[in-house]
């Protein structure tokens, strides 16, 4: 059975409940409580499919869900399947981290809210390996010269946060091999300075989306790789 879909332009992501699968992108090993996101026939890890700079929002705050999901250029609803009432159910978003940022400022007034604020920033100073992301930053700084220091730090930051499967935590990227490094800077370009979280949510596959930016990410990385 598949799951209704609230709105049109809704993107949806399983999160898995049963027996063990394996991604058809990287063949990564996905077990019960990983999400998947399906395109045709294929199930996609959120690495694969471009949805890994997403971040979960529960369900269960209303206010907080809608305006983390007004503010986020891409998102997703998660669903669960439930053998009680034997439909997909919404356990809540993926959505941008930034956009419960704001989210979560404009609830301010909430001391509740804020609270989960402290919480969330407390969960993701402890997930940081800081000194990791220091070399990872370094190296980006190294391949790309004419990056700026501070965008270094926010894609080691993201790529190499511990327990995300993200491309900074492979052993190719904790060898801080060139191509992963590579890797981390093109995902960044890729969702923060194109229009590719758009195509996405305006319905194109994910292979015609890259495509669409492509010269543009190609462009940027020329710009940061020049030594003056």
């Amino acid at each position: 059975m598949r799951p209704s879909r609230g709105r049109s332009e809704d993107i949806v992501v399983f999160w898995l409940q049963g027996r063990e699968s394996r991604c058809d992108g990287c063949d990564a090993e996905l077990s019960r409580g990983n999400f998947l996101r399906r395109e045709g026939d294929r199930g996609l890890c959120l690495a694969c499919a471009d949805f890994d700079h997403l971040e979960f929002l529960e369900s269960g705050d209303a206010a907080l869900t809608r305006r983390a999901s007004k503010h986020s250029r891409l998102r997703a609803v998660v669903v669960k399947w439930s053998k009680a009432r034997r439909r997909y159910e919404r356990q809540g978003i993926l959505v941008e981290p930034a956009a419960i940022e704001t989210a979560l400022e404009a609830c301010l007034a909430d001391e509740e809210l804020r609270e989960a604020r402290r919480r969330r920033e407390a969960s993701r100073r402890e997930r940081l390996d800081h000194e990791y992301v220091g070399t990872f930053a370094d190296q980006i700084r190294e391949q790309y010269p004419r990056c700026p220091p501070e965008t270094a730090t926010r894609v080691a930051e993201h790529a190499c946060r511990k327990h995300s499967g993200r491309v900074g935590r492979t052993a190719m990227a904790k060898a801080l091999d060139p191509d992963a490094v590579d890797l981390a800077v093109q995902a960044h370009i890729r969702h923060e300075l194109t229009g590719y979280d758009a195509h996405l949510l305006g319905g194109l596959e994910r292979r015609e989306a890259r495509e669409r930016v492509r010269p543009e990410v190609a462009r940027i990385l020329d710009d940061w790789s020049a030594s003056s």
